[in-house]
């Protein structure tokens, strides 16, 4: 379980952020560790059809591990905040900070802000210039990457395209 009982048992929704799905691939010793983070809630994000085949097609290398977060809701937010807690991921409960990647989807132009609100929760520098060289890349993909120059200045480089047709 990543996140303190202290914490869970008074969030909203606590079962978003324990993770241990069926399914689920932890893979704590993968020598390439990306972070693939949908910028909305749990909910919205295992809807999402490309979410779940990168997460596979990532998951199946045996050097690559993909492990997922997701925006807390804004009761788990308050928490985190409040208890100086960073945003984990779901699989190994492991400081997102700590992947050589964190991968966005940007489904949709109103998410931006939650990026630049997850990068704040995991302790990354919000800037793509701040950052030192021990951070992870940050990467950012989906429909509204065909347009990068909003977000330019926090991602560190775009995917143009469908990322699943690279990744088999």
């Amino acid at each position: 379980m990543p996140y303190p009982n202290e914490i869970l048992i008074r969030a909203e929704k606590p079962a978003r952020y324990t993770g241990g799905e069926i399914n689920s691939v932890p893979k704590p010793g993968a020598f390439v560790k990306f972070a693939f983070c949908f910028p909305d809630t749990y909910e919205i994000g295992m809807s999402h059809m490309g979410l779940q085949i990168i997460y596979f097609l990532i998951n199946r290398r045996d050097d690559s591990c993909c492990e997922r977060v997701f925006a807390p809701s804004d009761d788990m937010e308050k928490l985190l905040r409040q208890a100086n807690q960073p945003l984990l991921t779901l699989e190994t409960g492991s400081l997102v900070s700590e992947f050589d990647f964190l991968g966005f989807t940007l489904g949709y132009e109103l998410c931006y802000t939650n990026v630049l609100n997850i990068l704040n929760l995991c302790s990354i520098p919000i800037y793509a210039k701040d950052r030192r060289d021990d951070a992870p890349l940050i990467c950012a993909g989906g429909p509204c990457a065909y347009n990068p120059e909003p977000m330019a200045d926090f991602i560190d480089f775009f995917y143009i395209g469908e990322a699943e047709a690279k990744l088999d």
